[in-house]
C-alpha cells in the first residue's frame, strides 16, 4: 500500500501546449479523481498560461503531478522549473527527461547498454535526405517518427521507398530532428515499471490495434484498441520485455515510473522501442491498467507515485 497522502497539497499540471495538449488534459481530469479519492487536495493548473508559474510559487503545495506530455511536459523542461521552484514532483528528473523523449539519444544509450532495439537513421532538418540509403540500410518497410514527440504523433508506417520522403516531410513539420527505424513485425508489448531505488516491472501488455499500428486513434479512442494481461508470448518473451523495460529505466537514469514499448518478433525475439517517462493517464492508457493487474488501483497507484516524489516510499 501507498503512504498515506491524506491532505496533501498536490499542483497537478495539465494541458500545456504541445501536440498532445488533449490527452494531457483528460490524464489530468482523471489524475484529480484518483488524488482526490486518495485523500489529497489537488488543484488543476493549465501550464499554457504562464502565471502557472506565480500559481506554483505562492500556491503552497506539497508536490507536483506532472500530467503534461511531450514537449514542456516530459522533456526535461517542466522538471527543471520545478527544480528550481524547490518543488517535488513525480516522475524522472530533467536529465532522464530528457533523454527519454529523444528517440535518437535514447537509442545511443540502448546501444551503450547493449539493449536490442531496432536498426535506424536519423536525419537532421536542412540536411539532404539519401532515400536509397535509407532503404539500403533498413528494408523497403520502415516507421519514421519525429525524434522528440509522443503518442505517435507524426509517425508514419512507410510500405515502400515511394511512400518514404511524404514521411520524412509530415515528420519534420514536428521536429527538427527524425527518425527512421526498420519495421520490425511481431506482437506490440508494453511494460510499465513503478519504483525509486529498486525499481520493479508490471506485467505486460499486448497492445491489439483496430488500425494498422498504434495510432493516436488507436490509444485514446475507446473500442480502437485491446490490451491483453499478461502479453499472448511465451513467458520466456515476458520475462525477457520486463528486462528491457528495467535495463532502459536504469540506463536513462529514470526514477519514480517510466513506461517502455517493445517488439515481440515471431520467433520469440525482443526489441526494445522506446521508453516514456510520463505515461498517459486516461481511461485507455497502458501504465494504470499494467498497474491493475498487479492488484493496484488507479487511486492507489497516483498516491503511490506522489510518495515516491515526496520520498515517503521507495519501492
Amino acid at each position: 500500500m501507498a503512504a498515506s497522502i491524506a491532505g496533501r497539497k498536490v499542483a497537478v499540471l495539465l494541458g500545456g501546449t504541445s501536440a498532445e495538449r488533449e490527452v494531457s488534459l483528460h490524464t489530468g481530469e482523471q489524475v484529480m479523481a484518483a488524488l482526490l479519492e486518495a485523500g489529497a487536495e489537488p488543484t488543476a493548473i493549465d501550464t499554457a498560461d504562464l502565471s502557472f508559474i506565480d500559481t506554483l510559487r505562492t500556491g503552497g503545495f506539497d508536490v507536483a503531478f506532472i500530467c503534461l506530455h511531450g514537449r514542456f511536459g516530459e522533456d526535461g523542461t517542466i522538471q527543471g522549473l520545478l527544480e528550481i521552484l524547490g518543488l517535488p514532483y513525480i516522475g524522472s528528473g530533467v536529465l532522464a527527461s530528457a533523454l527519454a523523449i529523444d528517440k535518437v539519444m535514447s537509442k545511443h544509450l540502448f546501444a551503450a547498454a547493449g539493449l536490442r532495439s531496432p536498426e535506424y537513421v536519423a536525419l537532421s532538418a536542412g540536411e539532404p535526405v539519401d532515400i536509397a540509403g535509407i532503404v539500403a540500410a533498413l528494408g523497403e518497410k520502415s516507421v519514421v517518427k519525429p525524434a522528440n514527440e509522443g503518442s505517435s504523433v507524426g509517425m508514419t508506417i512507410v510500405h515502400n521507398a515511394e511512400e518514404l520522403p511524404a514521411a520524412i516531410e509530415k515528420a519534420f513539420g514536428f521536429d527538427r530532428s527524425v527518425l527512421v527505424e526498420r519495421f520490425v513485425p511481431g506482437a506490440e508489448v508494453t511494460v510499465g515499471v513503478l519504483g525509486m531505488d529498486e525499481p520493479f516491472a508490471l506485467p505486460t501488455l499486448e497492445i491489439v490495434p483496430e488500425n494498422e499500428f498504434y495510432d493516436y486513434e488507436s490509444k485514446y479512442v475507446p473500442g480502437m484498441s485491446r490490451h491483453i494481461i499478461p502479453a499472448n508470448v511465451s513467458i520466456e518473451a515476458r520475462t525477457e520485455c520486463q528486462r528491457l523495460a528495467l535495463a532502459a529505466h536504469r540506463a536513462l537514469g529514470c526514477r519514480g515510473l517510466s513506461r517502455a514499448d517493445t517488439i515481440v518478433t515471431a520467433d520469440g525475439t525482443v526489441y526494445l522501442l522506446e521508453i516514456n517517462t510520463i505515461p498517459g493517464m486516461t481511461a485507455t492508457s497502458l501504465l494504470p491498467d499494467s498497474a491493475r493487474a498487479a492488484g493496484i488501483e488507479f487511486p492507489e497507484l497516483c498516491a503511490t507515485l506522489v510518495s515516491y516524489a515526496l520520498g515517503l516510499s521507495e519501492s
